[in-house]
């Protein structure tokens, strides 16, 4: 049995995303397209389904390394912020997205707050839904890989 630690992320996270679109548990905030994901962004992002991503970015984010909260996840989204004629600096992500992301997969039992109040981690049920999404993707690797080897 693979678990999400088998699977790369760029083959995951659009899995994940799609799934949680599909089932239509997550609740996404109205204000989505008009936000930008941080305050030294220009624009906001260009997907309409950007927050989906971003649930199942921080989702993977968290199986792999639990205990992580808001301001870790600030660090981990922020970038360069570009001051023109000066140099550049670190900036962090926005703190609204990241805390509105993690309480949507609370809502939806994927996450849930570590009983000390050190962050967030992954429920059973999140570990099982997770572990059979990242099963798929492997199957249907193996499944494309078999079909370009029969050709």
């Amino acid at each position: 049995m693979a678990s999400v630690k088998d699977v790369a992320a760029a083959d995951f996270i659009p899995a994940l995303a799609a799934h949680l679109k599909k089932s239509g548990k997550l609740q996404v905030p109205a204000w989505t397209e008009l936000a930008k994901t941080a305050s030294f962004k220009e624009h906001g992002p260009q997907d309409p389904d950007w927050f989906y991503t971003h649930a199942a970015a921080l989702a993977r984010h968290i199986y792999l390394r639990r205990g992580v909260g808001v301001g870790a996840l600030r660090k981990v989204y922020g970038g360069k912020v570009r001051r023109g004629c000066a140099p550049n600096h670190f900036g962090l992500a926005s703190g609204s997205v990241q805390r509105k992301a993690l309480q949507a997969l609370e809502k939806v039992k994927i996450l849930e707050q570590i009983p000390s109040g050190k962050g967030r981690q992954i429920t059973p049920t999140g570990r099982r839904e997770l572990d059979r999404i990242a099963n798929q993707v492997i199957a249907a690797k193996q499944g494309a890989a078999a079909a370009a080897a029969d050709e």
